[in-house]
């Protein structure tokens, strides 16, 4: 099983750019939460994401951007999904999340 792996970096925009690399699951998920945490610990709340290399999203990995997304919006943030691989599409699909999100 691949580790996942997470890159962050600062956009222009004053939002912040993450790439994750592997498997979200019920493993991994706490690594992303953790980001996220520290990320909204210092009052940033835009965030685009790339899934481009992300192969399988379970539910409590969705759970992650869930929570999140409710965190940012409460701070007039948002969340922004890009590059989604066709199963981690279906995954948001099939749990409804895909009108909360801006994914493109």
């Amino acid at each position: 099983m691949k580790e996942l792996q997470i890159k962050v970096q600062n956009n222009n925009n004053g939002s912040v750019a993450i790439s994750v690399d592997g498997m979200i699951d019920a493993y991994s998920y706490g690594q992303l939460e953790q980001i996220f945490n520290n990320l909204i610990n210092q009052s940033i709340y835009n965030f685009e994401v790339d899934l481009a290399n992300v192969d399988y999203l379970s539910s409590a990995g969705a759970g992650i951007f869930i929570g999140t997304l409710g965190l940012v919006q409460e701070n007039k943030g948002s969340i922004k999904l890009i590059n989604l691989r066709p199963k981690v599409q279906e995954t948001f699909d099939l749990l409804g999340l895909t009108q909360f999100f801006n994914i493109a």
